[in-house]
């Protein structure tokens, strides 16, 4: 059975390759010459670099590179861009373990077995794991607060949300009066999801916190 999972042929070559793309300037296309010359990664390791990216969505079909690219090099995103990355690329293990990327080494091996129907001396699922062992390294899989209500929102909607009503725990403990409230929040057309991690940041810090 022939396995769609991605892998690298030299595992550690995706960390030079993510540790150089934070530093170089984001290229029009990524090419094996990108590779080769900006990132220092030469031959046929350097070759195979430009086809991962894709299969793992940080580079589009056509070469050029995708916003989980461009998330990746700001240091605030980085983590959450590569854990996307993960989600994306490695589709299968998900679908057959939504947790796969916590598994253990032994585990997560007997998971690509398991998904691949490979043996388990297979040099394939010894590339695949550390391949994917060496990426999870830049990965961070925790959610934050404006992070899951945005998700959520998409999912339910297929878009981006334009109104999100947040409905606050009714204040307690205070003498004479308990109150409740709905917040109809209009949220701008914009697919940067910055612009939305702030607007929830603020909200959190100014409406919703607690100040017992």
């Amino acid at each position: 059975m022939a396995t769609t999972i991605p892998y690298l042929t030299s595992p550690g070559s995706i960390k030079t390759a993510l540790e150089k793309i934070r530093s170089a300037a984001t290229p029009e296309r990524v090419t094996k010459d990108f590779v080769t010359t900006v990132l220092q990664i030469k031959g046929g390791t350097g070759a195979t670099i430009p086809p991962y990216l894709k299969r793992i969505g940080m580079v589009g079909s056509d070469g050029a590179p995708t916003d989980l690219y461009k998330q990746f090099r700001n240091p605030a995103r980085s983590g959450v861009a590569i854990a996307d990355a993960i989600k994306t690329g490695y589709r299968e293990l998900l679908q057959a373990n939504e947790y796969f990327f916590k598994l253990s080494d032994k585990d997560l091996k007997s998971l690509i077995v398991q998904v691949t129907g490979l043996g388990s001396d297979d040099r394939v699922v010894a590339l695949i794991h550390s391949t994917l062992v060496h990426l999870r390294g830049f990965a961070n899989f925790e959610s934050n607060f404006e992070h899951v209500e945005i998700n959520q929102a998409i999912e339910q909607n297929n878009d981006f949300p334009r109104q999100i009503a947040i409905s606050p725990t009714p204040s307690s403990g205070r003498v004479g009066l308990n109150l409740s409230y709905t917040i109809n929040l209009n949220l701008p057309a914009t697919s940067d999801q910055a612009v939305f991690n702030a607007i929830f940041r603020s909200l959190k810090e100014h409406l919703l916190s607690s100040d017992e």
